[in-house]
C-alpha cells in the first residue's frame, strides 16, 4: 500500500467488528445504548480488552465501551501506549473517546456507524487524524455500518415506545 492511501477493512476487522456488535447487543441487554468495542493486536488478533457501555451500571460518564476496551488493553499488557493495537467499535468515537485514543497512541481505529451529533473521527470533527496533534492513527470507517446503526434505532425506538406506554 501506498503512503497516505486509505487502508480497508481486513478479515480480522470483520472478525472484530462481529464481536463488538456483540457486545453491543450485551450493553442493550442491560438498559445500556448499544455500543461494543475490542482492542486487538494489528497483527496477530490477540484480543486485549474488550468493553461495552456502562454509563448507566457504573454511573459514570466516562463509562463508554472504548474507553474500558482501552482501559483493559493498557492493563493486559502493562503500559499506556497502544501503537500496534487496533480499536474496533460499532459507533464513530465522541470527543472525550478520540482523545483517550490519541493519549493511548491507538494505530488504528475501525468503526461502524458514524455518528452525526458527535462523531470526532470524521463526522463533526477530525481529532483522530489532525495534524496539529501529537498522534494520528489510520481510521477505517463504516464496517458494518448498517448493522451498528439498527442496533442504535432499535434501542431508542424502544425507549421512546417505552415512554409512550407509560404516559
Amino acid at each position: 500500500m501506498t503512503p497516505g492511501a486509505p487502508e480497508s477493512a481486513t478479515d480480522l476487522d470483520r472478525a472484530m467488528m462481529a464481536r463488538a456488535l456483540e457486545l453491543a447487543d450485551l450493553a442493550a441487554s442491560e438498559g445500556e445504548v448499544p455500543v461494543g468495542a475490542v482492542v486487538y493486536e494489528t497483527a496477530t488478533g490477540r484480543v486485549l480488552g474488550e468493553g461495552r457501555n456502562a454509563r448507566e451500571r457504573d454511573r459514570q460518564p466516562w463509562a463508554h465501551a472504548e474507553f474500558i476496551a482501552v482501559q483493559r488493553a493498557c492493563d493486559a499488557i502493562g503500559d499506556w501506549r497502544l501503537n500496534d493495537a487496533t480499536l474496533c467499535v460499532t459507533l464513530e468515537p465522541c470527543p472525550m473517546c478520540a482523545g483517550l485514543i490519541v493519549n493511548a497512541r491507538v494505530g488504528r481505529v475501525v468503526y461502524g456507524a458514524a455518528d452525526p451529533k458527535a462523531g470526532a473521527a470524521d463526522t463533526l470533527y477530525e481529532l483522530l487524524t489532525d495534524d496539529r496533534l501529537n498522534h494520528r492513527c489510520d481510521v477505517i470507517a463504516g464496517v458494518q455500518a448498517d448493522a451498528s446503526a439498527e442496533k442504535l434505532r432499535a434501542f431508542f425506538a424502544g425507549l421512546r415506545s417505552g415512554r409512550r406506554e407509560a404516559d
